[in-house]
């Protein structure tokens, strides 16, 4: 939970861009959204949106793509999360580990469940009405995304998105000797030089979790430019 501690405490200078859909023809998406398809309601939003800056700062990641591998594209796992939704994977998640505890997910003590927090929060971020602490998702800043080859199909990084395990770790194959392991670095390197390239910061514990202008990304560019003073421009982002 170290970095949710950090990234949490960076202060926020909303710009006021809004959210946007997501062009369809422009990108792969799973679908169903993997979300919705596990019954979360989005109410009136979508996860298909992000921030106008973001989406030109995802199109710019892209067209660098698309210059070293033609055909291949990005792929949206999911993108805009109302709070709403934050909440429900996490309570989800919450009662995965319940159950691996053997525990009663609807009965869990104070202390249960304050145990079980430190491993649902090493990989969802904590659901939050402040608007200081923005869940990343919520802010329509954050994107959780992998390839597409020339024929649309998701390529093979290794290991599935969401799954909280090592192998997220955006360098676990990084040493890898076998042949699966190699290709697996390869495209996570491949996406990670194209979000770069568009200005996006990855999440040190999630190899498809990549933001720009929100509390985590401001936090990554401070840590780069040794210390300096850098805002997140992005906080919650509400439909209205």
């Amino acid at each position: 939970m170290e970095i949710q501690k950090n990234y949490r405490k960076v202060p926020i200078r909303e710009c006021g861009e809004s959210l946007v859909p997501i062009p369809r023809d422009q990108f792969v998406f799973f679908d169903p959204a993997p979300y919705v398809a596990l019954g979360a309601s989005y109410g009136k939003a979508s996860p298909w949106m992000l921030r106008t800056g973001v989406l030109a700062a995802l199109q710019k990641a892209q067209d660098w793509l698309h210059r070293q591998r033609p055909g291949w594209r990005i792929m949206l796992f999911d993108a805009y999360r109302p709070n709403e939704v934050q909440i429900f994977m996490v309570e989800r998640e919450f009662g995965f580990k319940a159950r691996e505890a053997g525990l009663d997910p609807s009965a869990l003590t104070p202390e249960q469940r304050e145990k079980l927090a430190e491993k649902v929060f090493r990989y969802w971020a904590i659901p939050s009405d402040d608007p200081a602490t923005p869940p990343p998702h919520s802010t329509g800043a954050a994107l959780d995304i992998t390839l597409a080859d020339e024929q649309g199909g998701e390529v093979d990084m290794g290991s599935p998105i969401d799954e909280g395990a090592p192998p997220a770790t955006p360098d676990y194959f990084a040493g890898a000797t076998d042949e699966a392991g190699r290709r697996a670095h390869e495209h996570r390197l491949l996406l990670r030089q194209a979000l770069r390239y568009g200005g996006f910061r990855q999440h040190p514990g999630e190899w498809w979790h990549f933001s720009y202008g929100d509390q985590m990304w401001a936090l990554a560019e401070r840590q780069e430019r040794g210390g300096a003073e850098i805002p997140a421009i992005y906080g919650r982002a509400d439909l209205v």
